[in-house]
């Protein structure tokens, strides 16, 4: 019975699994506030939509925004299965993504206008996440996990 330990190379550095769980939890938790916004935190997304563009409106924005969004999401999985795999490209793009989510959270955090204010702190779990994926991924042991361009080229 194979425990996956016994496998045909190396075992990755924990600091890998961990940027990868952290990866994981930023996209559940992106679906989560997007699931949420649309159809339970007043004032939802649906009755907004609603309001201004009537029901086939909304759902036609709805059904838009929901097929971005998981085009966003599968592109990001499949950039931070890259980085999973050791492509030091797909640690550069996360590492990108991860500081551009964190700076804009940071500079919108006073002026998005969401309330409730417990929604805000909420609202903006993915970005943190996200951003703290990044960091085990620079630590010793995961820096190793990466092929350095020296080792390439000889």
């Amino acid at each position: 019975m194979n425990t996956g330990n016994s496998g045909a190379g190396p075992r990755r550095p924990r600091q890998i699994e961990a940027a990868w769980t952290l990866t994981l939890a930023a996209v559940a938790a992106e679906v989560l506030i997007w699931v949420l916004g649309v159809f339970v935190v007043a004032p939802t997304g649906l009755a907004e939509l609603t309001e201004h563009t009537g029901r086939s409106g909304a759902i036609t924005q709805l059904a838009l925004s929901g097929g971005v969004l998981a085009v966003f999401l599968a592109c990001w999985l499949a950039v931070a299965a890259r980085m999973r795999a050791g492509r030091g490209w797909a640690r550069a793009v996360l590492t990108v993504v991860g500081a551009l989510f964190l700076v804009f959270r940071v500079s919108g955090l006073g002026t998005d206008g969401i309330a409730p204010a417990w929604w805000a702190v909420v609202n903006a779990l993915p970005d943190l996440l996200a951003a703290a994926a990044v960091v085990p991924m620079y630590l010793p042991e995961a820096r190793a996990h990466f092929p350095s361009r020296a080792g390439r080229a000889a």
